[in-house]
């Protein structure tokens, strides 16, 4: 299954400051792995655990490859990441026992705590200490940003697991691939389908940070686009990880609003969404949010889910590619279903180790050059990053949380489909330039 190693603290061991991690200096300070790599040759590259490469060194095939997992494990995305986390370790345990492959895959697995900067230190700490030629995690999107940067300073191959448009649009660079569905692939579904269905009278409140400042200017456009009747009524923020939206719970309850589209996720939708229904406010505005159909807020929110909309990247009961494989072997290993975040780690390093197989090498630098357009397996079925901006052609459908018999979680209904052709933005709007 490949090692573990879980350190309690998230300072890095290294030497640098937080600002040298981020940087990955290679001009004095702190080298950078592909320096280490040319200064050392190949027995210093022996001496790097993981980053036995094939053809980039000698045509030897590729032993093992280490793959860093960094996930927010604690602060306010704690509840989603354990889902990142176990799929990531199915992930490994999938490419060491299948035949496809033919090398070892080890993982290290580090905590983010939501936070840039300690983001950057263990980035830093399984790359210069671990050898980890590739990264997989954060759900926040200012952390995945900033691993963005870190991995094109490192030269080393990163799936985001966080979901803001310009992670692969305007901060997209050559050695980003993500398996993630972003926040205009899911605008493309259900913005305008919210449009259409629930209302067009709209007020937006976001976490203000880089995923819901995404997500008002990917709905905002889209709805517009679709009907003339579009108004965007009002816009409120409250900070990433605030408790209290009563006020801003107020002023959408105040307003012409009929539809209250919420750019936030994990515990800051979980909170808002039911303090809104305890204020009456679901009486009277229609809820929607990108992620309001994922497992860990509809277990959280109960029948205070019910009857609000969501995009959905993900539900275990699709019969698409080998997904019902992957949520069978997931049953087996934690004994429940995988939610969306399980399937983009399992889906990240699976497809990622598929271009590693195809280059014959484990160096960063051969895989970034192979993996663009590669047709390659998934749980949505044969998938590819796009060559353009690196980004997977996922499928994306409009949701609507019905309540079950029996009561419980509400139950997501799929109320209609974009295929990933369609969902995607074309690649002369993504502003991603490689």
């Amino acid at each position: 299954m490949g090692r573990e190693t879980n350190p309690q603290g998230g300072d890095s061991a290294t030497g640098g400051t937080t600002e040298d991690a981020g940087r990955g200096r290679r001009d004095g300070g702190l080298a950078s792995r592909r320096t280490i790599l040319r200064l050392s040759g190949v027995a210093g590259v022996g001496a790097l655990a993981g980053c036995v490469g094939g053809a980039g060194l000698g045509n030897q095939g590729v032993d093992s490859v280490t793959y860093g997992v960094l996930s927010p494990m604690t602060g306010p995305y704690g509840g989603l990441a354990e889902g990142q986390r176990n799929g990531a370790k199915l992930a490994v345990q999938h490419v060491n026992e299948s035949d496809e492959f033919g090398f070892e895959m080890d993982a290290v697995y580090e905590d983010t705590e939501a936070d840039t900067a300690t983001g950057r230190q263990v980035a830093q700490k399984v790359v210069q200490q671990d050898g980890a030629g590739f990264l997989m995690g954060a759900i926040s999107s200012s952390t995945a940003l900033a691993l963005n940067s870190f991995a094109e300073n490192e030269e080393v191959i990163y799936n985001p697991g966080a979901a803001a448009m310009n992670i692969t649009g305007a901060e997209c660079n050559e050695y980003v691939f993500r398996a993630e569905t972003h926040t205009a692939q899911i605008a493309e579904a259900v913005a305008p389908w919210t449009a259409n269905n629930v209302g067009t009278n709209v007020w937006f409140h976001i976490a203000d940070y880089a995923y819901g400042q995404s997500v008002r200017r990917e709905w905002s456009s889209r709805m517009q686009a679709t009907s003339d009747d579009f108004t965007e009524v009002g816009v409120s923020r409250s900070q990433l990880g605030a408790t209290n939206y009563g006020s801003y719970i107020s002023q959408i309850s105040n307003s012409d609003a009929d539809v209250a589209v919420l750019g936030m996720t994990g515990g800051d939708l979980i909170n808002f969404t039911k303090q809104a229904a305890n204020q009456g406010l679901k009486d009277d505005v229609q809820l929607v949010s990108p992620t309001m159909t994922f497992q860990v807020v509809r277990n959280a929110l109960g029948p205070a889910a019910y009857g609000t909309y969501g995009g959905v990247r993900y539900v275990p009961k699709l019969e698409t590619g080998d997904n019902q494989e992957f949520v069978s072997a997931y049953q087996d290993a934690y004994d429940t279903v995988p939610d969306s975040f399980a399937r983009v780690a399992y889906d990240s390093i699976r497809m990622t180790a598929h271009g590693i197989a195809e280059a014959g090498s484990s160096d960063p630098e051969e895989v970034k050059d192979t993996l663009p357009g590669l047709e390659v397996p998934s749980t949505f079925g044969p998938n590819r990053f796009r060559e353009c901006d690196h980004q997977a052609m996922n499928p994306v459908w409009a949701g609507e949380n019905v309540e079950p018999n029996g009561g419980g979680p509400a139950n997501v209904a799929l109320r209609q489909k974009v295929e990933g052709p369609n969902a995607i933005p074309p690649c002369d709007e993504t502003n991603c330039d490689l």
